[in-house]
């Protein structure tokens, strides 16, 4: 038996070496299909992007100094309104009460403090007399004094020049010292607040410009100006806030959440090549028909394309999203 194994031994490997040369022979001949494109010129830009939300840059949230109930509304939105206007008083009926009650007991303390001075001075009362009643009125004129302040306060006015920009609360109900009444801000210029990732704030300059896309303008890129950067970042977010300026012509209004995306660098004519062509930092390219490493200085890198700054011609077509395994020297075909 082991005779008649060691007899066909020969042909076996004869078998084998054929099956090995013919795979390869095949693996020569064999032809991939790849898409090619050829680089082209554009603008190349990276950008940084983040969300935000439109404000005004001079703005005021406005709420009561003091609890009470709201009685009376004297702005809405869209009024303008001059620093220290009334926008709204609320209940005022027991500071009032109050004030009027004060005031009785200074007029009383008022007369009784100049009827004693009289009597003292005639030596009918004694001097004791008629420094108590004198004491007793300062007393009352200060709680006046504290009353008033009290009755003013139940009046809610603006800090600034300004536009209601938005009202919350009715007549009827209840202001707590944090609830927010109103808001007031310059109608001019206009901000967009954006938080930025910390591992791309170190790219943000200000001046730099930002691109907007708003969905109530999806047929419109607008711009800002990079106006502000905050120094101090959230640790807990890993943001930091940054502002961007808008033109006074902006579309875009206050409360408006906005996309936007920070234009760090920028070139108008530049050699383009499709970002899936790049892998490990190298590209490939089709050469007589064969695949062939090309080596390559990369410059901007965007989410489609990919700024090629040296190593490669106009006229030297890229492998477009190379399939796993093709190497330098395999048959290609372009689709």
């Amino acid at each position: 038996m082991s005779h008649r194994l060691l007899s066909r031994l020969p042909l076996l490997l004869i078998l084998v070496a054929l099956a090995a040369g013919g795979g390869w022979l095949w693996q020569r001949s064999r032809v991939i299909e790849v898409m090619a494109a050829a680089p082209h010129r554009g603008p190349a830009v990276e950008a940084i992007y983040a969300t935000g939300t439109v404000e005004a840059e001079k703005w005021a949230r406005i709420a009561s100094v003091v609890p009470g109930r709201i009685a009376e509304i004297l702005a809405f939105e869209g009024d303008t309104v001059r620093a220290g206007q009334p926008l709204a008083r609320l209940d005022d009926r027991e500071a009032h009460a109050r004030v009027a009650e004060l005031e009785a007991k200074a007029a009383y303390w008022r007369e009784e403090m100049a009827r004693s001075d009289l009597l003292a001075a005639r030596g009918i009362r004694p001097q004791e007399n008629a420094q108590k009643a004198r004491s007793e009125y300062n007393q009352v004129i200060a709680a006046i004094t504290a009353a008033r302040q009290r009755r003013t306060d139940l009046l809610v006015t603006s800090p600034m020049d300004g536009v209601v920009l938005r009202r919350d609360g009715e007549v009827g109900e209840l202001a707590e010292l944090k609830d927010s009444l109103f808001w007031v801000g310059a109608p001019r210029p206009l901000r967009i607040t954006a938080e930025v990732d910390e591992e791309d704030i170190a790219r943000v300059r200000t001046g730099q410009k930002v691109l907007i896309k708003a969905d109530a303008f999806t047929d419109r890129v607008l711009e800002a100006r990079v106006d502000r950067i905050t120094p101090k970042g959230d640790p807990v977010n890993k943001t930091f806030r940054v502002r961007a300026l808008l033109p006074d012509d902006t579309p875009l209004m206050v409360g408006m959440t906005t996309e936007i995306n920070i234009i760090t660098q920028e070139h108008p004519d530049a050699l383009l090549i499709p970002a899936t062509a790049v892998v490990d930092g190298k590209v490939l390219v089709v050469e007589d028909g064969v695949a062939r490493p090309a080596p390559v200085v990369l410059g901007i890198r965007g989410r489609t394309v990919v700024e090629v700054l040296g190593g490669l011609s106009t006229d030297r077509s890229v492998i477009v999203s190379p399939p796993p395994g093709l190497k330098d020297g395999d048959r290609v075909r372009v689709k």
